[in-house]
């Protein structure tokens, strides 16, 4: 039986740079077409057959290089990788137009959001924005996926995250609060979520310094690293700023009795989460991390299929 591919992008734009690039009417189409590229892979081998991509990664990665590359290559495509800055010999409008001319998509682990946004404006292939430092979509389109299948819907659930107010806050923001998710955030003073985002994310979005008014009736509880890459000078200093909104038994268990911890990956176990959370019977943190593959190949689907 041929399997319908939804039409998520905007008429003006053939790119994920941000969660705002995908419709809310869409959303739930891709995270359905996941679910069956979760049950039934081999329906979906050789969809981008013939197709070849570019992996772009300034910065470290285990979870996003390998599950892009698994996802091309089980569904039938190839890629090729480089590592290190972009743009810095030659201007991005150029890399964008040399490798719009070799391959049929870009993905780009970034520093600053605005190399996304300055590749898609001049790529004529999707640009899929795999991180940077104001949005991670493709984390919030796994998480999503995760907390629908652990509760079986997503309207009305509540997440509450826990820690710095970073690219993942901003995107499980836009996300999730999108589809029903009341979203509360709780970081201490200074380290809020950026409010023009908060202010344009369409749903239900709480920002407090008060982990437990985050927490209460939460069925997630998600925190990150308190220092992302590019910020370990500060990582001292955030340790005894963040220390009151560790993740621990005590934290987790103001949430609900059926909540589920999720954390982004990797963790610093000790800081933001103990270990014993991490790998409490309620953490879906690996479910999260397999759920990368089959939501990167929804949108690899959606995107060139």
């Amino acid at each position: 039986m041929a399997v319908s591919i939804p039409s998520l992008v905007k008429p003006t734009t053939r790119h994920l740079a941000s969660d705002f690039d995908l419709p809310v009417e869409g959303v739930m189409d891709l995270l359905d077409l996941a679910a069956q590229v979760k049950r039934t892979p081999g329906r979906f081998a050789q969809r981008l057959a013939g197709r070849y991509l570019t992996l772009l990664f300034e910065k470290p990665s285990l979870r996003t290089r390998m599950t892009f590359e698994l996802a091309i290559k089980q569904l039938g495509g190839d890629s090729v990788t480089s590592t290190g800055p972009i743009g810095e010999r030659e201007p991005l409008k150029d890399v964008a137009r040399n490798l719009d001319r070799w391959t049929n998509g870009i993905v780009a682990r970034v520093f600053s959001q605005n190399t996304i946004d300055e590749l898609a404006s001049w790529s004529s292939v999707p640009v899929i924005n795999a991180l940077s430092d104001r949005f991670h979509p493709c984390q919030a389109l796994a998480d999503v996926m995760t907390l629908k299948e652990h509760f079986g819907r997503l309207d009305g659930l509540k997440l509450a995250f826990i820690g710095d107010g970073n690219n993942v806050a901003n995107s499980l923001m836009i996300t999730a609060s999108r589809l029903g998710v009341h979203v509360a955030v709780a970081t201490p003073r200074g380290y809020a979520p950026d409010p023009e985002i908060v202010a344009e994310a369409s749903g239900r979005v709480t920002v407090t310094c008060d982990p437990e008014e985050a927490l209460e009736h939460a069925h997630a509880v998600y925190t990150d690293v308190w220092a992302s890459m590019g910020q370990e000078a500060e990582a001292d200093d955030r340790a005894r700023v963040f220390g009151p909104y560790q993740v621990n038994e005590e934290l987790f268990a103001l949430a609900r009795p059926d909540a589920i911890f999720m954390h982004c990956l990797p963790a610093k176990r000790g800081l933001e989460v103990t270990d014993a959370v991490m790998e409490s019977p309620r953490s879906a943190v690996f479910d999260q991390a397999e759920n990368r593959l089959h939501a990167q190949k929804a949108l690899l689907l959606t995107l060139l299929g």
